[in-house]
């Protein structure tokens, strides 16, 4: 089990123009990430644990469920973490035309415009798939897709103890995009252990850059 497949070594030669999978190397920072919110049975528990260690992260939110709790999207901003984009249905993108993905695309954008006043966000698609023709749309647009270094496979349904003990073997590196899931308590059962850790290596929690 690999927190860095294959695929996404592949993706960190494309030019941050077009596809990121890192963010800015500050010495020693680790940028958590989060997908498939607000969840109203789990977001606040985790929201709650990153403020007692005064970490910042990104919410890639899916845009029917900001709609659906629109207090949950608020308190993510006012926290000062940063909104993503996920796409508004989480639907299977390879599935769409590239119409529909692009409406996916907007239509998240003008949900999550409503909290932070933001004309455009970073965007994450669904399970990371993407078509070369939306690739190119992001480009043109001078937008990128927004992936991750690392990946904590919190969505297997593994044990936290399992993924704990696997960060540990092999740690997160300065600038890694960790991906993660706030529709479960998984990450958070393994943040309740690695943030103290990671903070006495050093590390800190920024956003990413908008």
């Amino acid at each position: 089990m690999s927190f860095r497949p294959k695929k996404m070594r592949m993706l960190q030669w494309f030019p941050d123009a077009v596809v990121s999978t890192r963010g800015p190397r500050t010495g020693k920072a680790l940028y958590l990430t989060f997908d498939d919110g607000p969840n109203p049975q789990h977001t606040p528990a985790l929201l709650e644990l990153l403020r007692r260690h005064g970490a910042k992260a990104t919410f890639f939110l899916i845009g029917r469920e900001a709609e659906r709790h629109p207090e949950l999207v608020w308190r993510i901003v006012e926290d000062g973490h940063s909104l993503g984009n996920h796409s508004y249905t989480h639907p299977l993108f390879h599935a769409l035309s590239h119409r529909e993905q692009w409406q996916e695309v907007q239509r998240t954008d003008k949900v999550l415009r409503g909290f932070d006043g933001r004309r455009h966000h970073r965007f994450r698609p669904p399970r990371g798939a993407f078509s070369p023709a939306l690739a190119l749309r992001f480009a043109l647009n001078r937008r990128n897709l927004a992936y991750w270094s690392y990946d904590t496979l919190d969505y297997q349904h593994r044990q936290p103890e399992e993924l704990t003990a696997r960060l540990r073997e092999q740690p997160p590196r300065d600038g890694d995009v960790m991906l993660m899931h706030d529709d479960s308590d998984c990450s958070r059962h393994v943040l309740e252990t690695m943030l103290p850790e990671w903070k006495q290596h050093g590390f800190t929690f920024p956003a990413l850059p908008a």
